[in-house]
């Protein structure tokens, strides 16, 4: 059931969950583990306070004050018995006790140390409740294991010197010993499952995306749980299925052409014997503009889906493309870094992309600019010309197969349309995009971004 909020606090919860939430399945699901583990321990630790720390910590309390109220009332009303009280306090109930006078109470009050409201806080309740009339205090040594409980009575001031285990116990530490060591042991034997199922995951996606951009990596294979094992087979089949039917198409359209360059070749023979004129001259031109458009056609469904990955000095490439139009009557500008790194890709492909393109800005412009960029994610091409451009309503319909822009773009210079088409399929093929913008320069800049 899906429960409908309000816009504000939707936009509110959504902000929350891009910013909050961790973005990996990792992440997430330590989360889903750390959140309830964190608040049962809080529940726990909370109950335990609310009921066996503090009823054992006022239990102990209230024994050692009856304790400390039964020496003092008994010493007097019996000053002359006060060594056997003493020694009966100290073997009994392991409280030391000590009289002081008025005159020596504030000298030993001066070098008492400070106490802990955690150890003493049920002690001192205890002390006030008992003795209302008498000021009572505590403090404790330099190690914190012993106590001295001072109460001033009219009649001098009374010293008693007991063991801390006799109003803290010390269960509490044992207690959230255990409980944080299973809590670490449980976490780190769910960070260590969890690391094997996400890895699982995350090579099945590094798997796919390198089919993506035609890498075909033999050595894949399933594991981790049976969903995760499931979903790769079944992606496995799926490649084995897309990789079947480019070959078989592939072999379809090398037949095609070769049945249709047959009778192609025959015609451009029969119109070379033809007598000269225009009807030869207008023959060969049809012919030769059919071989164009075919070549155009198995160029584009054809999609070079045999060609191997390899890696590709992007540098280099675009040179040597450049090269093939040094003979035109343009004006050439090439920029590069020099830590271009090369990528992984087919390199027939990427060239006849990048041929498209550039060729493009060759046909239409006077001055093309050629940049070549990178950064840890991405490397960026861009060609930039000085000619007509496409309208922004038109930039979108280029990159559709057989689509021409007319009027600036007709049969004599730009071909069949397919150009721009067959470089955003190729660029697509390796996780890439192809985007049209407006040039510095005036005319039409394509910007070209391949993941590295």
């Amino acid at each position: 059931m899906h429960v409908k909020f309000p816009s504000k606090v939707d936009n509110v919860l959504r902000y929350l969950k891009l910013k909050l939430l961790p973005k990996t399945l990792f992440f997430r699901t330590m989360l889903l583990i750390f959140i309830p583990l964190i608040v049962v321990q809080v529940v726990l630790i909370v109950a335990f306070f609310d009921g066996n720390w503090s009823r054992m910590g006022r239990k102990l309390s209230d024994n050692l004050t009856s304790d400390i109220s039964f020496v003092i009332q008994y010493t007097q009303d019996n000053p002359k018995k006060v060594k056997q009280i003493k020694d009966l306090a100290f073997n009994n109930w392991d409280l030391s006790v000590t009289y002081f006078s008025n005159e020596e109470k504030d000298i030993v009050l001066s070098k008492a140390g400070e106490n802990n409201k955690m150890i003493t806080g049920f002690l001192e309740e205890s002390l006030k409740k008992t003795f209302p009339g008498y000021d009572t205090s505590i403090y404790m040594n330099a190690k914190r294991d012993a106590l001295w409980i001072f109460v001033d009575t009219p009649k001098g001031m009374y010293r008693f010197t007991t063991s801390g285990k006799n109003i803290f116990s010390t269960a509490m530490f044992s207690f959230l010993a255990w409980m944080v060591g299973t809590s670490i042991l449980l976490f780190l034997v769910a960070v260590l499952f969890l690391r094997i199922q996400v890895r699982s995951i995350a090579d099945l996606a590094r798997f796919s995306e390198d089919f993506g951009k035609g890498i075909d990596s033999k050595d894949f294979k399933p594991y981790g749980s049976s969903e995760v094992r499931k979903a790769g087979l079944a992606f496995i089949k799926m490649k084995e299925r897309i990789q079947r039917q480019i070959s078989e198409r592939t072999q379809m359209l090398a037949g095609v052409s070769h049945d249709l360059r047959t009778p192609l070749t025959r015609m451009k023979l029969q119109a070379e014997m033809m007598p000269d004129g225009e009807d030869k001259k207008d023959f060969i031109q049809d012919i030769s503009e059919m071989e164009k458009m075919l070549d155009g056609y198995l160029d584009f469904v054809s999609g070079e889906g045999g060609e191997k990955s390899v890696f590709i000095d992007m540098n280099e490439l675009i040179l040597s493309i450049l090269n093939k139009f040094r003979n035109k009557n343009a004006l050439i500008r090439y920029s590069t870094n020099d830590q271009v790194s090369a990528i992984q890709g087919r390199e027939q492909a990427l060239k006849r992309a990048l041929t498209n393109v550039i060729s493009n800005a060759f046909d239409y412009g006077k001055t093309v600019a050629v940049a070549l960029e990178s950064n840890n994610n991405h490397l960026k091409i861009t060609v930039d010309d000085d000619g007509p451009g496409i309208p922004k309503d038109k930039r979108e319909d280029v990159f559709k197969a057989f689509y021409r822009v007319e009027g600036s773009r007709n049969k004599e210079t730009g071909g069949v349309g397919l150009g721009l088409s067959i470089a955003k399929d190729v660029i697509a093929s390796h996780g890439g995009k192809i985007e049209l913008e407006d040039s510095d320069m005036g005319g039409l800049r394509v910007l070209i971004s391949i993941p590295l």
